[in-house]
């Protein structure tokens, strides 16, 4: 295969899939996925939350839910990144806590090497009950991190976050302020949700930080009977949607997005908003 051309601004190649229970399935996917990014010339593939394996079902999910170490996951991810020689973010995939006990969301950045580069947990757990009907309890099987996570890629120094992670501020917050220009936001939302608040609070996030948002996502009615929402998106600083994939393309879909760090320089400098940050001097 002809290698293509680097582009003078780097793209991010946004995966939108309907992962489902059978992990070899959804790595078989991804794998295709990888393949064509490769072939667009983009610097660096974004999955959905979840995208090993998603699967309502605990008890069903737990023969494939182990330790990072005793996971064949991570490493099937790595093969593929260097056998593609592309950057990937993993979206998440569920883990074992390294105590055994509890799950944990996890996400993993990985270089074009093969090498892993950063880890981040999900820190907010999925605990609500929808106007809609649907009840979720994350925190009934999940534990949610503690740490803030970035990490130097082709695209920019990356803040990584999972999908729930997108309704509180103050995590992204705490990404720009250790020099965060691009922010992971992967996502399984529910339909309801994703209708109502998807694209506002997608594009909030990256106007207050200055930031690019690249949120790949779920999409399509799945195995364990759930839906979601898709319309994986990347946003630039100045709230400008560069990609939007839409609900078509259940199962696979794919979309590039220029990530050019100079928008990030023009959006902080119209809209000094470090500068400007008053609240510190404020007494409650």
């Amino acid at each position: 295969m002809k290698t293509p051309p680097t582009p003078a601004v780097p793209f991010a190649a946004l995966i939108q899939m309907t992962s489902g229970i059978d992990p070899a399935a959804n790595l078989a996917t991804i794998d295709r996925a990888m393949e064509k990014a490769a072939a667009s010339g983009a610097a660096m593939a974004f999955l959905p939350e979840m995208s090993l394996l998603l699967d309502r079902d605990r008890a069903r999910s737990a023969a494939h839910i182990v330790r990072e170490d005793d996971s064949p996951w991570p490493a099937a991810l790595q093969d593929m990144a260097r056998k593609h020689a592309l950057w990937l973010h993993s979206g998440s995939m569920p883990l074992l806590a390294d105590d055994g006990e509890r799950r944990v969301n996890r996400s993993h950045v990985i270089a074009a090497d093969g090498s892993i580069r950063a880890r981040y947990d999900k820190v907010h757990m999925f605990d609500v009950t929808l106007p809609s009907g649907e009840t979720w309890q994350e925190s009934a099987a999940y534990a949610g991190g503690n740490t803030l996570t970035l990490v130097d890629t082709p695209l920019g120094r990356l803040g990584l976050s999972v999908c729930y992670d997108l309704r509180f501020p103050e995590l992204y917050r705490a990404l720009v302020d250790r020099g965060a220009t691009l922010i992971a936001i992967p996502a399984a939302f529910t339909v309801s949700t994703g209708e109502a608040h998807w694209h506002v609070l997608m594009r909030a996030r990256a106007i207050e930080t200055a930031c690019h948002v690249v949120a790949a996502a779920q999409c399509g009615t799945h195995a364990d009977g759930r839906q979601t929402y898709g319309h994986s998106v990347a946003i630039d600083p100045w709230g400008h949607v560069l990609a939007d994939v839409g609900a078509a393309g259940k199962g696979l879909a794919i979309a590039l997005a220029p990530i050019d760090g100079a928008a990030v320089d023009r959006a902080r400098q119209a809209i000094p908003l470090a500068r400007s940050r008053a609240i510190r001097n404020i007494a409650f």
